[in-house]
């Protein structure tokens, strides 16, 4: 989705002209796995790392693009395939999952009115077993939520259960929803509030299931899931986007792929380590150091979580600085706008 900010566009070029740019990631480890090339891609919204294709990430653009979903290849940033969603006219393309069946979801779930569409919808199909440009027909669910419409940009397939979660984004915050058991493509699906949740951009389960990740621009959170409900872990290391997107898990579980709108956007690894990492990959490092080998988990407990929220804050004050000085320089202009109309007035 756009910016929720009015002028943020004009603000971010003219501080781009300026040479003001964004506060670079702390060296928490993170860096750009690799650039999303392709002209067409210029609003990445979602991002989900294929399960049968190695390296592979299926993305999509945001509103005013099309029926298109991208398989972009993480070796070279090119995109490998585009699959084309037969009689599907898309509002608002927000997110992508890969649910335990193997199959895609797209959410097309936003809402830049704030909650005026009684419905949207989530569109499934199985992920392509050839990466080549391909016409798929989808399964079409309608949702509503309980509570009435609102805007989302974070839908979630549980990887164990199938349950599909949608987590809401307002100003004041934003709420988990679940979906039915089973999603009918019959009648509409009302989506339950579970929880309370940040306001995010997308989010994503580990491959095991054991962990959910949330994302907003600056920051992200972990959860452990326990009995169909998130329990906070901690702030998360999120590098500093042009306009964070997007997040995934790795196919390992080890690192989260962060993206961003933007054309030539980067898309970043951040590994994870200690109560960040899924049981899965803990279990693993633990049978390492066990057998005397050197364990890539990490630290663990309540330290590793004190550190992780301090430098979340850094990024959070980081990145509200650079909004105020791309904010200050879009006053500037518009005074000296205002001063040159004043002058040929004169």
């Amino acid at each position: 989705m756009r910016a929720y900010l009015p002028t943020a566009a004009a603000c971010a070029a003219l501080a781009l002209a300026c040479g003001v740019a964004a506060p670079a990631a702390a060296d928490s480890g993170s860096k750009v796995a690799f650039t999303i090339s392709d002209p067409r891609i210029t609003e990445s919204s979602g991002l989900a790392a294929s399960r049968i294709h190695p390296g592979i990430y299926w993305t999509h653009n945001d509103s005013d693009d099309g029926p298109y979903v991208y398989a972009v290849d993480s070796a070279t940033g090119k995109t490998v395939a585009t699959v084309t969603m037969r009689g599907i006219k898309p509002r608002d393309v927000e997110a992508i999952s890969l649910g335990p069946d193997g199959d895609l979801y797209v959410g097309d779930i936003g809402d830049n009115l704030g909650g005026s569409w009684p419905e949207v919808w989530i569109y499934r199909f199985p992920e392509p077993k050839q990466l080549r440009d391909a016409t798929v027909d989808v399964t079409r669910y309608t949702v509503r939520y309980d509570a009435g419409p609102r805007n989302a940009e974070a839908l979630m397939v549980q990887p164990k259960t199938g349950r599909v979660y949608i987590a809401s984004k307002n100003e004041d915050g934003g709420a988990l929803y679940a979906g039915p058991t089973k999603l009918s493509a019959g009648g509409v699906n009302v989506f339950h509030r579970i929880a309370d949740v940040p306001w995010v951009t997308d989010g994503a389960f580990s491959p095991d299931g054991t962990r959910l990740v949330l994302r907003g621009y600056f920051w992200a959170t972990g959860y452990r899931w326990v009995d169909g409900a998130p329990r906070k872990i901690g702030s998360l290391d999120v590098p500093m986007q042009r306009q964070g997107e997007s997040v995934t898990f790795t196919t390992d579980g080890r690192a989260l792929m962060y993206g961003s709108e933007g054309k030539d956007s980067d898309v970043w690894r951040a590994p994870l380590s200690g109560d960040e990492l899924p049981d899965s990959a803990a279990a693993t490092d633990s049978g390492s150091s066990a057998d005397g080998s050197k364990s890539t988990g990490g630290s663990t407990g309540s330290t590793s979580e004190k550190d992780s929220d301090s430098h979340s804050n850094r990024n959070k004050v980081a990145g509200i600085a650079f909004l105020a000085a791309i904010g200050a320089l879009g006053v500037g202009a518009r005074r000296l706008a205002r001063r040159s109309r004043d002058r040929r007035r004169d």
